[in-house]
């Protein structure tokens, strides 16, 4: 007579909630990168500072550098794709588009300037996020040159407007100035005309205006 064989359980599963989620965890590292650099983004602070335990953390990631490649996917995603996005986004004139461009320097869910400078910053100690740095910022460039293109402008004027437009922008987030947002906003009419060598129409910064201050 044979004997029964013995039945084995199954290791349960971890509750998720001791897990976690992977935006959870995405988004705690997004925090400490923009706050602290990421050098201090790391598995077992994250943990911590979630309350979690550091296997959870790789129920989600490979390992740290699959996390920072999801925030550098999220950057990418958000800040550059929105921003050419806007530079293609329906405009009559060049001066709707470059208010449809303005929308980024004063929506954070469109570009993040936090982040953004928090990859600058990565990018002057690693070669390899530099050169994708660098890829990023002429992809940006090529867009915003490409709207002034759209709109009957030479190819070399084209360039250095958007160059222009960029750096300008860059320079707010390098630089880390801090105006407040009532005086930007009342600015860009002028940065309009500068940069496109037009006045805007009162119905072109007014339809701006509305949406960012209600009026």
């Amino acid at each position: 007579m044979t004997s029964p064989q013995t039945t084995r359980r199954a290791k349960p599963a971890p509750d998720p909630a001791a897990r976690g989620s992977e935006d959870l965890w995405l988004n705690a590292a997004y925090e400490v990168l923009v706050t602290a650099g990421v050098e201090a983004v790391k598995v077992m602070p994250l943990a911590q500072m979630l309350g979690l335990s550091r296997t959870s953390f790789y129920w989600h990631f490979k390992d740290r550098e699959a996390l920072l490649a999801a925030l550098l996917d999220r950057w990418e995603a958000q800040n550059t794709g929105n921003l050419v996005a806007r530079t293609e986004a329906y405009a009559e004139t060049i001066n709707e588009a470059l208010y449809n461009l303005f929308d980024c320097w004063l929506t954070r869910d469109l570009f993040d300037s936090r982040l953004d400078f928090a990859i600058r910053n990565w990018a002057l100690g690693d070669p390899t996020i530099k050169a994708k740095l660098q890829r990023t910022d002429e992809t940006r460039i090529t867009a915003i040159r490409a709207m002034f293109e759209r709109f009957g402008y030479a190819s070399d004027h084209a360039d250095t407007r958007a160059h222009t437009v960029y750096y300008t922008q860059i320079g707010y987030i390098s630089m880390m100035v801090a105006e407040p947002r009532d005086i930007r906003i009342a600015r860009m009419p002028a940065y309009v005309e500068n940069f496109s060598g037009h006045p805007p129409t009162p119905a072109e910064t007014d339809r701006f205006m509305a949406r960012h201050t209600g009026t």
